[in-house]
């Protein structure tokens, strides 16, 4: 038992070495600032789209606006026309009332697609307002990112330089056959070799040993396993 004592010690070395390593990869790589960056380029894309959007709701609103002008004008023409008296055949006349009656509904019809334009160019405006300041907000994460990224490697390195020693000092105090068992164990079964036996209750699988096979884990001679996981156990 005794050779198993400080095996939780190292254990716990162990697990902090690999965040500190995976969080040193990371940011060595600078993959969380390639993720900021690539999602801030997505809020300024959707953000350009629909700046886009709203230039083509703008043109067509003033290519509409300029249709209804153009008809009004007509139509006005046509009833001065109708109006002044230089008119007198009745036929002619029918005629004119007829262009007047069809330019007014076209023009009612240019004013409804005028209004929906409105309404569509005031949905789209409030998105692209919401865009903006959403990729305002992703730019200034990919600045944040970038001035702590720097600083935060050091201090991790740092301090995996430090556990890295501390685990050296552990490791020379076990028995060198259950230090290569654990070692085995930890590749195996994703970094935990050893885990404590609680309340008869193993804590690297959580399953609770039989009575027989905790007495023998109590009185073996040698490296007590779990019986499920098979990790090392530490009483």
């Amino acid at each position: 038992m005794g050779s198993t004592a400080h095996l939780l010690d190292l254990q716990q070395l162990d697990l902090a070495i690999d965040r500190l390593r995976t969080r040193s990869a990371a940011l060595a790589t600078g993959s969380e600032l390639a993720t900021a960056r690539r999602e801030a380029d997505d809020a300024e894309a959707r953000s350009g789209e629909l700046k886009l959007q709203l230039d083509v709701l703008d043109r067509d609103g003033s290519k509409v606006e300029h249709e209804i002008d153009s008809l009004t004008q007509k139509a006005a023409a046509e009833e001065r026309r109708m109006s002044s008296g230089s008119v007198a055949n009745a036929r002619e006349l029918d005629a004119i009332g007829h262009e007047i009656t069809n330019l007014k509904r076209r023009i009612a019809d240019r004013e409804d697609e005028m209004l929906a334009i409105m309404e569509r160019r005031e949905t789209v405006e409030a998105a692209a307002k919401e865009a903006e300041a959403f990729a305002g907000v992703q730019r200034d994460r990919v600045a944040a990112v970038r001035s702590t990224s720097d600083a935060e490697l050091a201090q991790v390195e740092a301090e995996l330089q430090a556990r890295e020693a501390e685990r050296g000092a552990a490791a020379a105090r076990i028995d060198p056959d259950t230090l290569e068992l654990y070692e085995d164990l930890r590749r195996q079964k994703k970094g935990v070799g050893a885990a404590a036996l609680i309340d008869n209750v193993c804590q690297g699988c959580h399953e609770q040993l039989s009575a027989v096979e905790l007495d023998k884990v109590r009185h073996t001679s040698d490296i007590p396993r779990c019986e499920y996981c098979r990790r090392i156990l530490v009483l």
